[in-house]
């Protein structure tokens, strides 16, 4: 290996791994833990996650997402059309009728246009993944560095990728991910993180007042509370509210008031 580490410590394993058509080398060293430091006077912020915007802060703040799948996706269903065809093609060449299934354990030779369609699939979906795992990195390492407190919702990922309408885009957006980094990343730091029940009514609950709506469908992203008038988007009332939570938190866990 040519290039220089940029880690100084002890070097403990390499592992090669292949993505796509493209070798890594990934190597582990083994660092003496961060200094944690932290604040007395926190600066605490609510992250409501979702699908329109990827992340709202309590401060106001709407990121959006990459979308990288969803910007793929013309791209891959092209090519799965073309592998398909070509697989077609090659049953025929080996003797089987058109649209027949493969029989069980026949080996079915491909030729170097299936094989060049195939690392063109492969090298398309690397590019999602990387675009999507970068993204994470940024956001999550963004509001670390900004904020001692992060308050999160507990959301049920299995149970949301249920719904057909929907399943695709959360699938896109990477809960689960952004949630295990922003622990991780936290705790290197001396962070911490609020999590807050999914049964919390954060997007029904009036942050002003503190007034509960009795229902709410999705697709109303703006409401007016009917006790004190308050005119609330959706998103950023949500997560004002997970602030809300992890200020009383923190409150009730520390002796030192911020």
């Amino acid at each position: 290996m040519h290039e220089p580490l940029r880690f100084i410590g002890k070097v403990v394993e390499g592992t090669v791994s292949r993505t796509a058509d493209r070798w890594l080398l990934s190597v582990t060293v083994e660092l003496p833990d961060p200094p944690r430091v932290r604040r007395e006077s926190q600066a605490v912020v609510g992250v409501d996650l979702g699908v329109s915007a990827w992340a709202t802060l309590s401060t106001g703040e709407k990121i959006v997402g990459p979308k990288a799948y969803a910007d793929a996706l013309a791209q891959l269903r092209r090519l799965s059309k073309q592998f398909s065809r070509q697989m077609e093609a090659a049953k025929v060449r080996a003797g089987l009728q058109p649209g027949q299934p493969l029989p069980k354990g026949m080996p079915m030779p491909l030729s170097q246009n299936m094989r060049k369609t195939q690392r063109r699939m492969a090298r398309l979906h690397a590019r999602i993944a990387n675009i999507r795992a970068d993204a994470l990195h940024h956001l999550t390492t963004d509001l670390v560095q900004r904020f001692d407190v992060m308050a999160i919702e507990d959301l049920n990922v299995a149970g949301m990728l249920k719904n057909p309408s929907l399943a695709r885009a959360i699938a896109d957006m990477g809960f689960g991910e952004f949630r295990r980094q922003l622990a991780y990343k936290a705790a290197q730091r001396g962070k911490t993180v609020v999590i807050v029940s999914r049964w919390y009514p954060s997007s029904k609950t009036c942050s002003a007042c503190g007034y509960k709506m009795p229902k709410m469908p999705l697709a109303m992203r703006e409401w007016t509370c009917p006790e004190c008038h308050t005119h609330h988007d959706r998103d950023i009332n949500a997560a004002i509210n997970l602030r809300n939570v992890a200020e009383s938190s923190v409150r009730s866990s520390s002796p030192v008031s911020a």
